[in-house]
């Protein structure tokens, strides 16, 4: 069984189709790009599957059961994270506070305030599983430093660990090379890769840098005007005709 069903998900604004019946599949461990060009419904999909968007038409199930109607904190207490194409990080906090804020987030034990206002140390199991998460993205060194002082590279990866906080069984990752230059988003790739093999986390990816793709994606669902125009094995779908005169532009 698959760990996400999205199917038929259709969605419209003001009686523009911008998802016409578009089904994805994401199964445990497995790692599945949907791409297009701009206002192809990426976005707008992401939004459905967290259920920051009402749908029109459609059903989503994860993990076995159907969340359709499913308020977005109870999706994402279930295991979906997520993060943002333009990167949410809060200015003043150390990146350490950012994955602890989130740790406290996840438990629900109503100290997220004190967070804020720096009341409420650690406590020992806080600390050792911020600490294996900063490890796990090689931001051990940085783990003091304020976000405002990284790379956003760096900012990046802190936006991916704030969400592995919450212990996702899948990933949703919006554009999350948008800004990096080819050395920062390689380390990036690599290191969702380090993710998906120590913690089998499945990853949902929107991207337009191909090379990306084709390096980290198992598997293409493919977009244009809201409409699923292609799937499959990567490497086959960005050799489809279709795709490369609606995604790339013609030939490469």
């Amino acid at each position: 069984m698959a760990l996400l069903q999205a199917r038929g998900i259709t969605k419209r604004f003001s009686g523009i189709t911008a998802l016409d019946e578009v089904s994805v599949e994401v199964h445990a461990g497995e790692a599945v790009g949907l791409i297009g060009p701009n206002g192809a419904g990426k976005t707008t999909f992401f939004n459905c599957v967290l259920g920051q968007l009402r749908l029109d038409g459609g059903r989503v199930e994860f993990d076995g059961r159907d969340i359709t109607r499913m308020p977005v904190y109870r999706r994402a207490r279930m295991g979906i994270g997520r993060t943002f194409q333009r990167i949410e990080l809060f200015s003043g906090l150390t990146v350490r506070e950012h994955l602890l804020v989130a740790e406290r987030s996840r438990l629900g034990t109503g100290r997220f305030w004190k967070d804020v206002v720096n009341r409420a140390a650690p406590s020992a199991e806080e600390r050792a599983r911020t600490d294996a998460t900063l490890a796990l993205l090689g931001l051990t060194a940085e783990a003091d430093v304020p976000i405002e002082a990284l790379s956003l590279g760096r900012g990046r990866l802190v936006e991916v660990g704030r969400a592995l906080m919450l212990e996702p069984k899948m990933l949703l990752l919006d554009e999350p090379s948008s800004g990096l230059d080819s050395t920062e988003t390689e380390a990036l790739a690599t290191t969702l890769r380090a993710v998906q093999a120590e913690r089998g986390t499945a990853v949902l990816l929107v991207e337009h840098d191909v090379e990306f793709v084709r390096t980290f994606a198992e598997r293409l669902t493919v977009l244009d005007f809201g409409t699923l125009i292609a799937e499959g094995a990567t490497a086959e779908v960005l050799s489809s005709d279709e795709v490369r005169k609606a995604y790339l532009g013609g030939s490469e």
